[in-house]
């Protein structure tokens, strides 16, 4: 227990430290993009096109503390971010990015896990049902289902799904809410029509990912299943599902759940795509927004910041999992023998 203590101790500090490393890149790209904010918001409000001036810019960076050393900035930021969760005001709009965000993030935090959790859901026993079948005909067809969620981009499938949808419902699937729930407060009937709606970006999203997942395990099922520890326990007399779950299912799980926050991580890069073409209201198509159109540097760098804690968060609890799994994992990083 000491041991696993030691573990759990070590990994979050350096999850802690990997977050403070991310932060301060986050904001030095934000300071690297051409023109200061103060400079950004002054173009974007002046439509009139009769010039800004040096002094309004200097007024501008003075009231935003622009003026202040780069480090002095970042500690504040940082400051804020980690002891009261506040990441400021965007840099166009004007708005409090906590606001602004609102619950459109764990909207699509939801979306990505949710896929993620299906796809793995699907992936495993399917990848190890594969991986141990002698029949042709099974492995052909599990083979061809991976190979074409792999071959087909996500937002060809979400256009081939709306295009149906709308020739045979009459409804494009658009949106994660209908029209009368888009702006009302959150209850119960708001939230079945949420459901009724999320299933489709979750199974666009889900999509790739299970096939990907589900070439993995097989791979990584028929690796174990040719080592000489499965076969020396078949010489002991172990067949069967007992053989399967004990020892290449096991062993092949590690490598998978390791995995999970870089599949996260791909599967919210997909999510933009998805949006734009599906119009969902989420942080996917927000980032998306303060990248490519606003330049809105401050509300980008929440959103990928947000992103980033996600991702060292979940890859922090598959340590934990791998090493309750497999103590040679946490042996290695707290040097015991």
């Amino acid at each position: 227990m000491l041991q696993f203590l030691q573990f759990a101790a070590v990994r979050a500090a350096m999850a802690m430290f990997t977050l403070l490393m991310v932060s301060l890149i986050v904001f030095t790209l934000m300071e690297l993009v051409p023109g200061t904010c103060a400079e950004r918001y002054l173009a974007f409000k002046n439509t009139q096109g009769s010039g800004i001036s040096v002094a309004d810019i200097e007024a501008e960076e003075r009231r935003l503390g622009l003026d202040r050393p780069f480090l002095v900035r970042w500690g504040s930021w940082v400051g804020n971010v980690f002891l009261h969760g506040e990441f400021g005001d965007s840099c166009i709009l004007r708005l409090n990015i906590n606001d602004l965000l609102g619950d459109k993030f764990l909207i699509s935090l939801a979306i990505c896990l949710t896929s993620l959790f299906l796809a793995y859901l699907i992936a495993i026993p399917v990848g190890i049902i594969s991986a141990s079948s002698k029949n042709a005909w099974l492995n052909g067809s599990l083979r061809f289902a991976s190979y074409l969620g792999l071959a087909m981009p996500n937002f060809l499938l979400a256009l081939m799904i709306m295009l149906a949808s709308t020739v045979l419902f009459g409804d494009s699937m658009t949106g994660l809410f209908s029209n009368e729930y888009r702006d009302a407060d959150w209850s119960m009937a708001k939230l079945q029509d949420f459901l009724s709606r999320a299933w489709l970006p979750v199974f666009i999203l889900g999509w790739s990912a299970t096939a990907f997942a589900l070439q993995t395990v097989r791979a990584l099922m028929l690796d174990e299943q040719s080592k000489l520890y499965v076969t020396a326990a078949r010489a002991r007399g172990l067949y069967g599902r007992r053989l399967l779950w004990r020892y290449p299912a096991r062993h092949s799980l590690g490598p998978i759940i390791n995995s999970l926050g870089f599949d996260l991580n791909r599967i919210f890069n997909e999510l933009p795509i998805v949006a734009l073409i599906l119009t969902l209201t989420e942080a996917g198509a927000l980032l998306l927004e303060a990248l490519a159109r606003s330049n809105d540097q401050q509300l980008a760098g929440a959103i990928i910041f947000l992103l980033t804690a996600t991702i060292v968060g979940v890859n922090f609890i598959t340590d934990i999992a791998l090493a309750l799994i497999d103590p040679r994992i946490r042996k290695s990083v707290v040097g015991g023998h």
